[in-house]
């Protein structure tokens, strides 16, 4: 359990970072490019969601082929650990993409 714990873990913050860190180097790119910065990392926020899924779980063909592969063969253990890592991946990068929303929210 230590070791699934971890690698979960690992996989939300790795999607968090991958949405957090995309949006803020693309909010100064906006700035570079003379562009409003907030509607630019809202915008990424929302269109590296999935990216960050699938880097975090470390590809999109392996965590599917795991899954395919012990579902036929009758062992659901792996299988379930794997829909539960891409889970958690998810959420880290729907936690990352909802902090880029609240942090470039209006306050007026």
């Amino acid at each position: 359990m230590n070791v699934f714990l971890s690698k979960a873990i690992l996989d939300f913050f790795i999607a968090f970072g991958i949405v957090l860190g995309g949006a803020m180097v693309g909010g100064i790119g906006a700035v570079f490019s003379m562009q409003p910065p907030t509607q630019t990392m809202l915008d990424v926020a929302d269109r590296i969601k999935i990216w960050a899924l699938a880097a975090a779980v470390g590809g999109t063909i392996d965590p599917m082929r795991v899954i395919e592969s012990n579902m036929l063969g009758g062992n659901l253990s792996p299988a379930i650990k794997q829909v539960l890592y891409l889970v958690f991946a998810f959420l880290g990068a729907h936690m990352g993409s909802e902090l880029v929303k609240w942090v470039c929210q209006d306050r007026s």
